[in-house]
């Protein structure tokens, strides 16, 4: 069984970092192993190379792999252990998805794809960076069984994600991204128009 997660999270990283959904040594994705125990990456990975050896199976009692394990651990542990129907986790910085956060509050795609699966996501505001860190693993799993939600859009960060299926967890953030693509090329567009309008006047 572990043999077969660590491939299915190998081949998962390799498409997310082609979509820069993952960069290198940021980001992370995990696999539920037990009720106390999953797989994440570990610190130094570089997700479009990922080898077996780039994993590392934590417990919930901590020993001492937790110091070469993903900087994200505390937060996926955290989410496993609270969240029952958590069996993959992936934290990742899509590029539209992240900079579309910044100015709204409230993600409504306009898409077909978007509207269907989604019709909004309100965008979570961690407010104070210096603290983040700190606070994370416990806002974002406190916040995911709030408000009864799989996916997390977090203003600055990223997007949290979890699903029982893991190519349903990168399908959800994938149609995500390609709505907030649609969204910004259409205020784009709206915007050069305007600006085209006034130039005749």
């Amino acid at each position: 069984m572990k043999n077969r997660l660590i491939k299915e999270l190998k081949d998962v990283s390799l498409s997310m970092f082609r979509k820069n959904f993952l960069g290198i040594f940021h980001g992370s994705i995990s696999a539920k192993l037990e009720e106390d125990s999953f797989i994440i990456n570990k610190k130094e990975s570089i997700f479009d190379d990922m080898q077996d050896s780039d994993f590392i199976e934590l417990h919930s009692k901590k020993d001492g792999r937790w110091n070469e394990a993903s900087l994200d651990s505390d937060i996926h542990a955290n989410i496993y252990k609270y969240v029952s129907s958590a069996k993959y986790i992936a934290y990742a910085m899509p590029p539209f998805t992240t900079s579309y956060a910044l100015d709204f509050s409230t993600i409504y795609p306009k898409d077909y794809f978007g509207k269907e699966k989604f019709d909004k996501i309100e965008v979570y505001d961690p407010k104070n960076f210096d603290t983040w860190y700190e606070r994370s693993p416990n806002e974002i799993y406190q916040h995911f069984k709030k408000a009864d939600i799989d996916m997390m859009v977090i203003k600055g960060y990223g997007v949290y994600a979890y699903n029982r299926n893991l190519i349903s967890l990168v399908k959800n953030i994938a149609v995500l991204e390609n709505s907030c693509k649609i969204l910004h090329y259409s205020l784009h567009n709206k915007i050069g128009r305007k600006n085209h309008s006034l130039t005749k006047l």
